[in-house]
């Protein structure tokens, strides 16, 4: 059943390659269980890409955080213990033959918005990179 209200949840992951499967399928199962069905395979590649980068481009421990505001967006940001701002995203066109550097061109692509803010977590200083997805 589709809700109207605002939630907020935050995993927090290791450094490990292996955090970016638990974040995408427990990604999928908060939108399924808030019914947002038709997010799911759109989110799970934005959420994919930001923990992708933050636990191959840091040393630290990571958090994907996903939440949906009263008004229907939903956010999702990575963030790790880097504090400098990411690579700007290229087209997609330019790097569609390319294995990586495809990341945040995907994320520029296919979420309704993008951004990136310093924050602190667990007393280091980083980033939050997110994007928004407005549920219909």
């Amino acid at each position: 059943m589709p809700e109207n209200g605002s939630w907020d949840y935050t995993l927090y992951i290791p450094n490990d390659a292996r955090a970016v499967t638990v974040c995408r399928r427990t990604l999928r199962l908060i939108l399924t269980l808030h019914g947002l069905i038709g997010l799911v395979d759109t989110a799970e590649l934005l959420a994919t890409e930001l923990v992708s980068n933050a636990v191959r481009h840091t040393k630290g421990p990571a958090a994907l955080r996903v939440r949906r505001t009263a008004q229907g967006v939903v956010w999702i940001g990575a963030w790790d213990t880097d504090p400098g701002p990411p690579p700007a995203p290229r087209p997609l066109g330019q790097i569609v033959e390319r294995e990586d550097g495809r990341g945040l061109g995907l994320v520029r692509a296919c979420a309704d918005h993008w951004g990136w803010q310093p924050s602190a977590r667990f007393g280091d200083r980083g980033k939050y990179v997110w994007c928004e997805l407005v549920a219909a």
